[in-house]
């Protein structure tokens, strides 16, 4: 199971956001202990503009869009 959250500062200490929805979907209650394996996220950032289109994109992911009803 994988779930993204974000590190926040709680007074001198930190804590894991988990949306509502996540907590949800996962069926975690309040107060249960959980086991969490912390892995940073890898940025992305410097991977975008590699790849060159002969559409743009906007149009490319609209076509995928349409194609799945989303």
């Amino acid at each position: 199971m994988v779930l993204e959250g974000k590190i926040k500062r709680w007074g001198n200490s930190y804590g894991i956001l988990i949306t509502k929805e996540e907590i949800k979907k996962k069926k975690f209650h309040e107060n249960e202990t959980v086991l969490i394996d912390i892995k940073k996220k890898k940025d992305l950032s410097p991977l975008f503009g590699l790849c060159h289109f002969k559409r743009p994109t906007k149009e490319i992911i609209k076509e995928i869009r349409e194609g799945y009803d989303v």
